[in-house]
Formats: structure tokens, C-alpha cells, sequence
């Protein structure tokens, strides 16, 4: 079953609604500095330079550059801006806040000109208020490289009313989050890798009972809060009965799929047997599990498929345990004997230009420059010899300190055009990705197969839900409160505290927005036929 993305939407206020409104109108070697065309440009202004404002994710990240003056912006304005009598400026926002922050900028006609968020039902929002601007005319007159690099799918994840009001970017990478498991704990054991979900509850036993890290503290299970990077994986899928398509993706999150109750009810157990983090619900920013994670402490988790293969986390851990060794699993399986579970779909962030932006025109000619192979390249890889280097026709990262750090993975922040890996040849692609975790080029390429395998995805809803717009945001809100507190509540209240929470989830816009949902999957399936 082929799902496309389901929308959670955001509230808007009054206010946020009259602000906005209101608002007014070739090869992979490449040199940092200024190519002859910009240099020539730079030397005639017409006028004074125009100051483009373009968001970044501030995510935290230790020993970060900044974010607006590093070896990626410079190749910007030396490439970008002065080709286009221009200077880039980058608006950092934070990664953790982004829709708030955004909420607030574009209320107070302050937001980039190129502003982008993840969250689809905030730019539906945005577009049901005229808010941002449409950017059919501006694709055509000056974003055909964009246009072509897209294509017509990509693009129709930002069709509003049929209207292009956002311009997404290509998601290459599909795999979303990986499970994963100290191999070495199971050698010292003398256990196999776990193939199912009761073998894996024995392994997390012996973890708890006979710590064969030696570590003080050990954890079984490591997680944060809900919502962060740390997850379930796909035990709810194993879980989950029978449904129709209709059923499936018209249900908000998934409270009302058949045999949620009881995944919870198993992570309940799991957290009441101490085999989850004690306090994981307190890990508002993961970086507790982080630290967990990193001195060896963690015997399995689930987070993005790639997570311990990442520098911050696959440096770290090898410094404090050099013999720790991750392997990727899959263990959680449906009553159709797969293992189920959500991948991503083609599209990525969402770019938006806000109504108050005075430089749409150069946002898309940016962005248009952007999708070049050659710029996407080096803001991707970098330069040869200095930020990168080629193995067997692959680039692989040698130079990510200082100005050259890249704030972001392969920094998705900057490239906006895309999600992933962009090689221009999707089994190049996976290499890459691999060649990204060096050291464990093939555990990546097993983790990436294996959460790629009996996918779904989410469903797009191509009209707006009013209820969705309307409870969006607290029902998000509610869902983690609600996941947390179910798995660390007594057993024996369980059942009760469950048929609550979800009755208040219901009553507070959840029956709603399922009902909604349901009319407007049923409009869409009757104008196919």
C-alpha cells in the first residue's frame, strides 16, 4: 500500500491571519572564489546591491562555524550574489523552533525571503491566507533549471488549490528512521541477532541482567522524549491489524489503529521491567540519550537510519568504547509476517517566499542557481583536495572543521533544493551516503536496505483540512504527552489512563480532523474514477 503524506497542521490566529493579509507584495572541481561572469558583474553594479535574506536551521551543533559568514555562504555570494549585483544574507532560526519562529516573523512581516519549513500544513495555512506568493509566473520565467531538476512530482507536494505556493525540495534519500543493536554485547552472550519482537524482549533481559558492558547504569533500551530523534521504530506497525486504505490514513497519528493499545501497552512493560532509559520523558533535547549512547551505556535504539553512523555520534563512542559495535536489525513483525514501516516521501522541505518579500524574483532566480549540478555539488561536497576527496568516482567528506564544517548533513540547510545525496545516479547516491560514514560503508548500505523494504508512506492531502488547521497544533502536543505518559504510568492503570487520554484527544479536534480526513479522501477517490 502506497501512502503519501498526511498533513498535521498548526493553528493561526487572528492576528497571524490580518498580519499576513495585510502583507505588500562543469565537473565537481569547483573554486570558492568568483567564477569570470560574477566577477565581471561585480566590477559594473547597476545599482547598489539588493540584500537577499535566505533561513538557516541554527541546530546547536558543537563547534558549528557562522552560520552566516563560512566557507558555504562565501561560495554563495561569491557565485550566487555577485553574478546578481547581491549580497546573501542567512537568518539563523532555531532548528527545534521552527514553525514557532516562523509563526512569529511572518506575522510581523519580518521573514527571509526565503524562508522553508517541514511542515506542509503550515504552508497550506500560509496559502489559505495569503500569506506567501504564488510562484507560478516565477517558475516559468526564471526557474526553468529548477523546474527541470524537481520535476512535476516533487513539485506537486506544493500545489495548493492547484496554485504552486511552495517550491519542495527532492527528497533522494527515502529511508527514515533504523533500528540498531550492540553486536558486541551479543557476542559476549553468546546470543544471535533478534529477528522478532520476542527475541528481541530476551535480548534486552539479558542486557538489563547481565550488563556485558560493564557499564555503570546500563540501558537496554535507549530513548528520549517522544518526538526527538529517538523513536519506536516500527513496533507499532507490528502491532497494527487489518485496515483498508481509507481507514489507514485517515486516522490522525494512530490512536484509533487497531492494536495501538497494545504497542503501548508493550513499551509500558518494557519501561515498568527497567529496559528503557529511566528518564527518558525528562529528555526534552536528546542530549542525554546522546550521552548514554556515546559511553556505551545503550544496548539498543531506534533513531534516524543513519544516526550511529554519524560523525558526533560514531566518533564519540569509538573514543570512550572502542570495541562498541552497532549493527542495524529489523525485528518488529506484522501479522503479515513483514516488517512494515514508514519511509519517506519524494518531497523534502518546503521552500516559501512570504508576501512581504521584495525579492521573489531573485528568491526563485537563488534557487534556480541552486539546482545546478555544479553549485549543488560543492555546497554538498565542497572543494577537491581541500573538503573532499574521490574513492572509485564517489566524493567522501575530509574536511568538516571550522569554516568548513557543514552545520547540517551534507548541508541540507544550505541546499534547499534537496534532501540527501545528489550525484545525479541513485545507486551513486547510496554509495555516497555510505561513503558518508566511513569505516561503516557497509553497515550504512545494510541499514539503508533494510529501511527501504516493506515501506509506506504518508498520505498527501491535496485540500486543506479546516479541523487539521485548527487542532493541528494541540493535538501534536497532546500525541507526545500522551505516548510518554502511557509508558510510564503503573500497569495496572494503564488500561483506564489509555481510554482517557484518547477520549480528550478525540473531544479536543482528533474526531474532527479523522472525519474531515475521511471527506477528503473520498472526494479524491471519486474524481479518479
Amino acid at each position: 500500500m502506497k501512502i503519501k503524506k498526511m498533513l498535521a497542521v498548526l493553528p493561526v490566529s487572528t492576528l497571524l491571519i490580518s498580519a499576513l493579509a495585510g502583507c505588500g507584495s562543469e565537473g565537481n572541481k569547483v573554486s570558492q572564489s568568483a567564477s569570470p561572469a560574477a566577477s565581471t558583474a561585480a566590477a559594473t553594479p547597476s545599482s547598489p546591491p539588493v540584500t537577499l535574506t535566505v533561513e538557516v536551521f541554527d541546530r546547536g551543533i558543537q563547534g558549528q562555524p557562522d552560520l552566516n559568514n563560512n566557507t558555504w555562504t562565501r561560495y554563495i555570494n561569491d557565485n550566487f550574489g555577485k553574478q546578481n549585483n547581491a549580497i546573501v544574507k542567512f537568518v539563523a532560526v532555531p532548528r527545534s523552533q521552527e514553525v514557532d519562529k516562523l509563526n512569529i516573523l511572518m506575522a510581523a512581516g519580518e521573514a527571509p525571503d526565503v524562508s522553508f519549513t517541514y511542515d506542509s500544513p503550515t504552508v497550506s495555512r500560509y496559502a489559505k491566507v495569503n500569506g506567501i506568493v504564488q510562484l507560478n509566473d516565477l517558475l516559468a520565467k526564471h526557474g526553468k533549471e529548477l523546474t527541470n531538476y524537481l520535476g512535476k512530482t516533487v513539485l506537486s507536494y506544493g500545489l495548493f488549490d492547484g496554485k504552486q505556493m511552495a517550491i519542495p525540495a527532492k527528497r533522494t534519500s527515502l529511508a527514515w528512521n533504523g533500528m540498531f543493536i550492540r553486536k558486541d554485547w551479543l557476542d559476549k552472550l553468546g546470543m544471535p541477532v533478534p529477528t522478532t519482537r520476542d527475541e528481541l524482549y530476551n535480548t534486552l533481559i539479558a542486557f538489563r541482567d547481565k550488563n556485558p558492558g560493564g557499564v555503570s547504569g546500563v540501558i537496554p533500551w535507549g530513548l528520549a522524549a517522544t518526538g526527538l530523534n529517538y523513536n519506536y521504530g516500527n513496533l507499532g506497525e507490528s502491532f497494527w491489524g487489518k485496515q483498508s486504505e481509507e481507514e489507514f490514513v485517515t486516522a490522525p497519528f494512530s490512536w484509533l489503529r487497531p492494536g495501538n493499545k497494545d504497542a503501548l501497552k508493550f513499551l509500558n512493560k518494557l519501561y515498568n521491567e527497567k529496559l528503557i532509559s529511566p528518564d527518558f520523558a525528562l529528555d526534552k533535547t536528546a542530549k542525554q540519550a546522546d550521552a548514554d549512547l556515546t559511553n556505551g551505556k545503550i544496548g539498543f535504539f531506534s533513531a534516524n537510519w543513519d544516526y550511529p553512523l554519524r560523525q558526533n555520534i560514531s566518533q564519540s563512542l569509538k573514543a570512550n568504547v572502542p570495541t562498541a559495535n552497532f549493527v542495524p536489525i529489523d525485528v518488529f513483525q506484522n501479522y503479515e509476517g513483514k516488517y512494515k514501516k514508514i519511509a519517506y516521501n519524494e518531497n523534502g522541505v518546503n521552500v516559501i517566499i512570504p508576501k512581504s518579500s521584495k525579492n521573489a524574483e531573485l528568491a526563485i532566480k537563488y534557487l534556480n542557481w541552486m539546482s545546478d549540478p555544479k553549485n549543488l555539488f560543492f555546497l554538498q561536497y565542497g572543494q577537491e583536495g581541500v573538503n573532499h576527496k574521490m574513492v572509485n568516482g564517489i566524493p567522501q567528506v575530509i574536511n568538516q572543521t571550522g569554516d568548513n564544517m557543514q552545520p547540517s548533513y551534507l548541508n541540507l540547510d544550505y541546499t534547499l533544493v534537496v534532501n540527501g545525496v545528489e550525484l545525479g545516479d541513485p545507486q551513486k547516491n547510496i554509495k555516497a551516503l555510505a561513503a558518508s560514514a566511513p569505516g561503516y560503508e557497509d553497515v550504512a548500505e545494510k541499514s539503508y536496505k533494510i529501511n527501504t523494504t516493506d515501506t509506506y508512506t504518508s498520505f498527501f492531502f491535496d485540500t486543506p483540512n479546516e479541523s487539521n488547521i485548527k487542532f493541528g497544533k494541540t493535538l501534536g502536543d497532546m500525541n507526545k504527552l500522551m505516548t510518554d505518559k502511557l509508558i510510564v504510568c503503573k500497569p495496572s492503570e494503564f488500561d483506564a489512563l489509555y481510554d482517557k487520554l484518547v477520549a480528550e484527544y478525540l473531544a479536543a479536534g482528533g474526531q474532527a480532523v479523522t472525519d474531515e480526513n475521511v471527506k477528503i479522501y473520498k472526494a479524491m477517490q471519486a474524481n479518479k474514477k
